[in-house]
């Protein structure tokens, strides 16, 4: 049976990718992931919501893709809003902003105060995770759109492939429960606490607990706060199910390569210490890893690697960047080194879906030392 991209994929259109070329056969490969990207955003804009109207949502989605200087996501965002001025919100959406603005360029630089602020605005727990799952996840649409532009030769915007080298991590000797913090980024297994509590596995449904039994998420304090909005989190999961466990394309260990290297610029320790263990369990490589671990605040990611791991990090890195600045040089070099549209996607898709998931662990709690 043939597959195309269905007319209402909102990047497909936003990204003018033409349906009889190669980008469009490498989205229809990874149909799972393409699908549940769709279905993140109907999930998160389709309907009305008690606690987060979707004139509000679409507020902070408009100034959090204008942020990114994505003129055509801000552009569409715009267009679904009745009135496209924030500045004429109330308290409650203006502190919503505020927060947005900070997930969307500083994410390393939340602390629980934040959440505290935004709680006295108004916001309860439900609510603020689906306005960190929007912010997040506008981030990874982003991105997306700018890899997706590079593929296909398209223009984008701020063209030149400016360095970006890795961020600082807050360092503290304890975190807010009191467990000790880390100080370095590590290859080590650590922990990870909320701070917004994790909704307790009896408050959901049975068929809501099923669903996150069957996800491995049911034991996990951070997928059961993220379960405060079960629709998201169920797309996003099987967006990332999509992206990074799929045959084919992109070596398995350069995604996860992508995925530490979009850690490190984002500042966070607890994303980078899991997925470059991974990356490097399966490229038996782990003194490169710790070499990209090690690299100091500012510093060239890329330096000391392979020439096709120093394309791909230096690539990740600009994507990873707020905003973006993965330029067309990137992919040029990409392809010289033998990547494909299809593995071209794979790092797209791999580095932009920690876009999403930093600026969730990053501003909705903290890693511990186990």
């Amino acid at each position: 049976m043939t597959h195309t991209l269905t007319a209402a994929d909102l990047l497909d259109r936003l990204a003018n990718i033409a349906p009889d070329s190669p980008l469009a056969a490498a989205r229809i490969t990874r149909d799972a992931a393409t699908q549940h990207i769709q279905g993140s955003y109907l999930a998160l804009f389709a309907d009305d919501g008690i606690d987060f109207s979707l004139p509000d949502r679409l507020a902070v989605a408009r100034q959090v893709a204008e942020w990114h200087e994505d003129s055509r996501l801000t552009a569409h965002y715009a267009g679904r809003l009745s009135n496209p001025d924030p500045g004429t919100g109330g308290s409650r959406l203006q502190s919503a902003l505020h927060h947005a603005e900070r997930l969307s360029r500083h994410p390393s630089a939340a602390t629980p105060a934040h959440l505290e602020e935004l709680r006295r605005a108004g916001w309860g727990p439900d609510a603020i995770v689906t306005l960190s799952q929007l912010v997040a996840y506008v981030s990874f649409q982003s991105r997306l759109l700018r890899g997706y532009r590079l593929i296909a030769g398209q223009p984008v915007d701020n063209p030149l492939p400016l360095p970006v080298g890795a961020a600082a991590w807050r360092t503290v000797g304890a975190t807010h429960g009191g467990r000790p913090a880390p100080h370095a980024f590590t290859q080590r297994e650590l922990g990870w606490e909320p701070w917004l509590a994790a909704k307790p596995l009896k408050e959901f449904t049975l068929q809501q607990q099923a669903t996150l039994e069957h996800n491995g998420h049911a034991d996990s304090d951070y997928f059961r706060l993220l379960g405060r909005n079960l629709p998201v989190l169920e797309q996003r999961t099987l967006t990332d199910k999509g992206i990074f466990y799929t045959a084919g394309g992109l070596a398995r260990q350069e995604r996860e390569l992508a995925a530490a290297v979009a850690s490190k610029v984002n500042g966070c320790i607890y994303c980078a210490s899991v997925h470059a263990r991974k990356a490097a369990q399966l490229s038996k490589q782990p003194d490169d890893i710790q070499r990209l671990l090690d690299t100091p605040p500012g510093g060239k990611l890329s330096a000391g690697q392979s020439p096709r791991w120093q394309a791909e990090i230096d690539f990740a890195a600009a994507l990873s960047a707020t905003p973006a600045v993965a330029a067309p040089e990137h992919i040029a070099r990409l392809r010289e080194l033998g990547l494909g549209d299809l593995e071209l996607l794979d790092l797209v898709q791999a580095t932009a879906f920690f876009a999403w998931a930093n600026r969730l662990m990053l501003t909705l709690g903290e890693p511990f030392e186990k």
